[in-house]
């Protein structure tokens, strides 16, 4: 195995695309090209109060160790969420994205859900990146973020993706953000700007790039604000050089921006509260699939916040599952209209379904 890695499943390259045809919506056909991170989440539950054990006078000589009696590990990373919920829809979604030598058992989870692997790239003497956390009885958390792997994101080109309709640039290093938004442009294959968790890594030049390459731009409003203080730029400003800005507003719902108009997208009902955590990289993976079918702006936007609705009612990234018939029974109860026939591919939700039989 050469030491820069290697793809874990051999791919053509692709056919460049013509700018012009990158910025017209519609059905596009061919696949999702999903830029990001791959990585296990580790969660820790201390059963106490760490206010109880941290001293407000002692915070600069602090030394703390916690008993976690609970813990679990969870598939997660922006590439991975993504594809995970896209498959539920029932469209592909392919991941780029660099892993280490510990990838095995996440390898098989993809596997069991029908994620394609073929732009997944080994490397070396990595870990796969992999978040900590430990959470209180507060929801206080202490997190520690490892990198690993993510950090040779760079080495994955989108010219190594054949058919690539559509693309997202999602959280990732800060060089593979910067080349794959690069590489998508140069290409004419349009795609989605998510800085996400990465927005510290760029100023407002960087910002100002990312946004002027880009066909679609998405956050939520939080970094919505940041990229306003560090660009300089108001929303109109952003609509009038993209197709469309989305910033998302939890349980506000969320306003997708277009030149000439605003549109207020509802949130969806979610049956109960329980782990926010990847609900956005679910509502991305609605946008994509609206995209992917040329769905009008209404429609994805409430597809992609009823994604982020079923999400929130289960307890990890990739543990939610849903069957066509019951993700259109949802959206009339959420919206109050039926979902178009054509909205949802035929196998929505079976894929992944069958792997948690």
């Amino acid at each position: 195995m050469p030491s820069n890695g290697r793809p874990l499943a051999q791919a053509d390259r692709a056919r460049p695309a013509g700018h012009a045809a990158s910025r017209q919506r519609g059905a596009r056909g061919g696949r999702a090209l999903i830029c990001g991170s791959v990585a296990y989440d580790t969660i820790m539950v201390f059963n106490g109060r760490f206010r109880d054990h941290i001293l407000p006078d002692k915070i600069h000589i602090l030394n703390v160790s916690f008993l976690v009696p609970q813990m679990r590990r969870e598939f997660g990373g922006c590439a991975g969420n993504i594809a995970y919920n896209l498959r539920l829809l029932g469209d592909v979604g392919y991941p780029m994205a660099t892993v280490g030598h510990d990838f095995g058992p996440y390898a098989e989870w993809m596997h069991k859900n029908n994620v394609p692997r073929d732009h997944v790239r080994l490397v070396e003497g990595e870990f796969t990146a992999q978040g900590f956390v430990t959470t209180d009885l507060e929801d206080n958390q202490i997190w520690a973020f490892h990198p690993g792997a993510m950090q040779q994101s760079h080495l994955n080109k989108v010219t190594d993706a054949a058919d690539v309709a559509l693309g997202i640039v999602a959280p990732d290093s800060r060089d593979g953000m910067l080349q794959h938004a690069e590489q998508f442009a140069r290409d004419g294959i349009p795609f989605v700007f998510d800085p996400g968790q990465g927005l510290p890594l760029f100023d407002g030049k960087d910002l100002r790039t990312f946004i002027e390459q880009s066909t679609w731009v998405a956050m939520n409003d939080y970094e919505w604000q940041v990229v306003q203080q560090r660009t300089g730029w108001s929303a109109a400003d952003i609509a009038r050089q993209v197709e469309a800005l989305i910033v998302t507003r939890g349980a506000e719902g969320s306003v997708i921006h277009v030149k000439d108009h605003e549109y207020r997208i509802p949130c969806a009902r979610a049956r109960a509260v329980v782990d926010p955590t990847g609900c956005g990289d679910a509502y991305r993976a609605g946008l994509l699939h609206g995209l992917l079918h040329g769905l009008d702006w209404e429609l994805t936007g409430r597809i992609a916040s009823l994604l982020g609705a079923l999400k929130i009612e289960t307890r990890g990234t990739q543990n939610h599952r849903f069957t066509g018939v019951e993700f259109a029974r949802r959206f009339e109860e959420s919206f109050g209209t039926a979902l178009p026939a054509q909205a949802l591919a035929p196998d929505a939700g079976a894929s992944a379904a069958a792997a948690h039989l």
